[in-house]
């Protein structure tokens, strides 16, 4: 039976790198983000910085707050039929987490990925995608997500990788952990 280990940190802290990090060692990774961007595409919404978070709380509103993660198990439990391990990427609030820790129990982890908040809006600013916006967006966007449960989940993870230092340094970091944990 393989296990299911959930990324979480607040926006631009490193979950995606974290993620490639285990994808490009072979580690299925599937994002909560990608599944509030395809909705925005499917609502055939223009994309601005507020968009992808006003989307995830209605989802959240209309379905509940554990919506994305229980539309993700079966294709989490798919995966674990050929690999050792599946990494879901942007675990947000403890509805979530809550759904993942009963459907895999002790087969699940978490690992939080932590910046400050200067260097999260350098990489905002850096990275250019259609959710980032100003330093206001930001704040708004971390408020939103602490709101959720973000800021228990990275109290409680069982694993935190600090992210504030440059790219090559993390992706170290995050092999060692990698290399710890198999």
């Amino acid at each position: 039976m393989g296990r299911v280990i959930a990324v979480c940190g607040l926006p631009a802290s490193g979950k995606g790198e974290f993620a490639a990090v285990l994808a490009e060692s072979g580690i299925p990774v599937l994002s909560m983000g990608d599944m509030v961007r395809a909705e925005v595409k499917k609502r055939k919404i223009e994309e601005y910085p507020e968009v992808f978070g006003e989307v995830a709380q209605q989802l959240r509103q209309q379905f509940g707050d554990d919506v994305l993660a229980v539309r993700l198990c079966s294709a989490v439990d798919d995966l674990l039929e050929n690999n050792n391990i599946v990494l879901i990427e942007g675990l947000r609030g403890v509805a979530e987490y809550d759904v993942f820790f009963a459907h895999w129990q002790e087969r699940f982890s978490t690992v939080a990925v932590t910046a400050e908040v200067d260097v999260r809006f350098h990489r905002i600013q850096m990275r250019g995608r259609a959710e980032d916006g100003d330093r206001d967006s930001l704040n708004i966007r971390d408020q939103r997500e602490i709101g959720w449960g973000l800021d228990k989940l990275i109290e409680q993870a069982d694993y935190v990788i600090g992210n504030d230092e440059d790219l090559v340094e993390f992706v170290d970091k995050c092999r060692n952990w990698l290399k710890q944990i198999q």
